[in-house]
């Protein structure tokens, strides 16, 4: 998978050369490809922004020099542009999964106010653009939330996991699991002060700790994502699941309710 992105801080992404990402780009797994946007200016101050029409605090990206920059770095070719902003679609493992699925995509790190909506509009004509959130709070910048969506995303390519099943596994993964959180996780020793894995992970029955492991998810879906649990998929729940989810006196809306 080729990845692109524009930032006026290349610095900020020194992260991907490290970890699982740095050692999928080693391999060639992830060609990564970080860009200066001020290498488009023309002027000696290497401006990127100017003052909003209609008035109003804080600057706004031009859209002539990102007009150069996407030009210039995607030529004749088509990526997926991803845009981070805090207005966009929320970010999600179905996202990820559907974005791990693309060749090559394109990311713009807007800063200040944001990027002149005219660049979407323009790019939006030509290819496939998304404007993407990674949750109801502002950054200052497109930056962080790039490094969070390129590690999401990148982990799902083949190979780049040590073991594959660990993405299966997952929080918010596709399946019976879905829209359920990750249970609490343990390893050795069995006990550490004081506190003792829980026994049915020592068993070695196969059918009781999936269990034990769904019905953790369930309890901890319910304490810490209560919205999640609310959405669940009521075709998706056991006996076992409903008489749980009782004893947590929590009650699953239909699903055209739940939405």
């Amino acid at each position: 998978m080729r990845l692109d992105i524009i930032s006026i801080f290349p610095e900020y992404f020194a992260p991907l050369d490290v970890s699982l990402i740095g050692k999928a780009r080693e391999r060639g797994t992830l060609d990564v490809r970080i860009h200066q946007l001020r290498d488009w200016t023309h002027d000696v101050h290497k401006t990127v922004d100017d003052t909003p029409y209609g008035g109003g605090p804080g600057m706004v990206m031009k859209p002539e020099v990102w007009g150069e920059a996407i030009d210039a770095v995607i030529g004749d070719g088509a990526p997926r542009m991803i845009v981070p902003t805090p207005s966009g679609r929320p970010f999600t493992q179905e996202l990820a999964q559907e974005l791990a699925g693309e060749p090559w995509l394109l990311f713009a790190c807007g800063r200040y106010e944001g990027i002149d909506s005219r660049v979407m509009a323009e790019y939006a004509t030509r290819l496939p653009v998304d404007e993407v959130s990674i949750g109801d709070y502002v950054l200052a910048g497109g930056e962080v939330a790039v490094l969070v969506m390129v590690e999401a995303i990148g982990r799902l390519l083949p190979g780049v996991l040590g073991n594959a099943q660990s993405a299966v596994d997952d929080s918010f993964a596709p399946g019976s699991m879905r829209n359920l959180v990750e249970g609490p996780v343990y390893t050795k020793p069995p006990v550490w002060r004081g506190h003792e894995v829980p026994a049915v992970l020592l068993s070695g029955h196969h059918g009781k700790v999936a269990r034990w492991r769904r019905d953790e998810a369930l309890r901890r879906t319910v304490r810490n994502r209560p919205e999640l649990a609310a959405a669940l998929d009521p075709d998706t729940l056991d006996k076992h699941d409903r008489k749980l989810l009782e004893e947590l006196s929590f009650r699953v809306l239909p699903e055209d309710m739940a939405n």
